[in-house]
């Protein structure tokens, strides 16, 4: 059940907001098989100016599109599954116009007991929900 929180700039439709979300859902289902309606985004956009992304000095340059992606999800999976899905994201991203050097991600994992879905209960240290496979 990852959160997936995504800041961007100030400029796009609402239909482009939608398919960047969707896009990088699409992947998540992909790569780790969580359910469809397991969908929490989060989507901020910035007046220009307020998002500064530079190259890590990697020798490219971002664009005002930039897309900050942070996932929060719990912990466990591979080095490999993280980067199949940083692979897919950026895939995904892509076929929606964004560039790869405009797509930035941060992955922060947790535990099960991290999380409550409501009612002020942690639902998978109740057993209310069943702890995703990895």
């Amino acid at each position: 059940m990852p959160l997936v929180r995504i800041d961007v700039n100030q400029g796009r439709s609402q239909e482009e907001l939608q398919r960047l979300s969707r896009g990088i859902h699409d992947a998540i289902l992909a790569e780790y098989g969580i359910p469809e309606r397991d969908y929490f985004h989060i989507l901020t956009e910035h007046p220009l100016g307020q998002i500064l992304a530079q190259d890590a000095g990697l020798g490219f340059e971002r664009t005002s599109g930039v897309v900050m992606i942070q996932i929060l999800t719990q912990g466990g999976r591979s080095q490999e599954a993280k980067q199949r899905l940083f692979a897919a994201v950026a895939e995904k991203l892509a076929k929606v116009g964004i560039a790869g050097e405009d797509v930035f991600i941060g992955y922060v994992e947790n535990a099960a007991g991290d999380w409550s879905f409501g009612f002020g209960r942690a639902q998978y240290v109740t057993g209310e929900l069943a702890v995703p496979r990895k």
